[in-house]
């Protein structure tokens, strides 16, 4: 009899041999498995080539984040010419409903305005803004630079100095015209004051606005007495006065600043708000009366005014 110990040995080489020759033919089987899998994802990557260089990706765009932008100079993409015109019918849409303007505009015309300052012979001093028109002109609210009716003080109280702020440093200024307001918050509280000649750009003008209701309008004043700053708002109501309602903020200080319409014109000046609330102010449309004594300026064609802005 073979012993047991042999028997044993045989059956175990006898596994190992079967384990060997089936791994062999299963390798042989997958082989043109993983070859044919190699060559799909050979295929992939040149159809990805293929269509990268169709696009011209690699010229167009650099790598960069998801807020990345392009630098291609090779101007509109020939095979897709609707896009321009879309991303330009897009910016112009944002532009009407959403009143945006330019930003260079903004600071350009946001550097016609100053702080305005003014002293009385009680040595009170008030604060609010003005519009540079040219030639040393300014507009302004009339209450800013006369005593008018209704204060405590009325029969004694005088302006006894005016001045503006430019380039840091404080400039004298002179009343040359004013409306008939004796009050504040009046169709007539307007002013023109005039300083030498300033190396300001000049507003232009626009006495023809017609304030529909909602339009977007822009503000410009010397809010709180921190500086001109700049606020969006929509135009209300017309007022039996000559006044328009504005949803805008009335803050002390923007008190004949600028109110600009869409093209950055100056189409009236901010005079007063609802009492108790800064988030309701009035508008006193511009009139050509106001620019009477203001040389530069056409009363034939009230747009026709100072230079245009670069």
């Amino acid at each position: 009899m073979i012993p047991r110990r042999v028997l044993l040995l045989i059956s175990l080489i006898a596994s190992a041999a079967s384990c060997f020759l089936l791994g062999v033919l299963h390798a042989r089987r997958e082989a043109p498995t993983g070859a044919a899998s190699g060559a799909n994802v050979e295929a992939i990557r040149a159809e990805v080539r293929r269509e990268l260089q169709r696009n011209d990706i690699g010229d167009g765009v650099a790598p960069a984040g998801t807020a990345g932008v392009g630098r291609s100079n090779r101007g509109p993409n020939p095979r897709n010419p609707g896009r321009e015109k879309m991303v330009a019918e897009i910016k112009q849409e944002l532009t009407s409903e959403m009143g945006l303007l330019p930003l260079q505009l903004l600071r350009a015309r946001r550097s016609s305005f100053v702080e305005l300052y003014s002293t009385d012979n009680f040595d009170k001093t008030n604060y609010g803004t003005a519009g540079y028109l040219g030639h040393g002109y300014f507009i302004t609210v009339k209450h800013a630079v006369v005593a008018l009716n209704g204060e405590d003080d009325r029969q004694t109280r005088k302006i006894a100095a005016i001045k503006i702020v430019y380039s840091g440093k404080e400039i004298p200024a002179r009343l040359v015209d004013a409306g008939d307001a004796d009050v504040e918050v009046h169709n007539g509280d307007w002013a023109i004051i005039k300083t030498r000649d300033l190396d300001l750009p000049s507003l232009r003008v626009d006495t023809s606005f017609p304030y529909e209701f909602a339009d977007p309008i822009f503000r410009l004043g010397n809010d709180y007495s921190k500086g001109i700053i700049l606020s969006t708002g929509y135009v209300g109501q017309k007022t039996s006065n000559g006044l328009v309602t504005c949803l805008t903020d009335g803050h002390p200080g923007v008190s004949g600043g600028g109110v600009l319409d869409q093209s950055g014109d100056l189409v009236g000046i901010p005079i007063g708000r609802m009492q108790g609330d800064y988030r309701f102010s009035f508008i006193l449309p511009l009139r050509a009366e106001m620019l009477r004594k203001v040389p530069s300026f056409d009363q034939a064609e009230p747009r026709a005014v100072a230079a245009e802005l670069p």
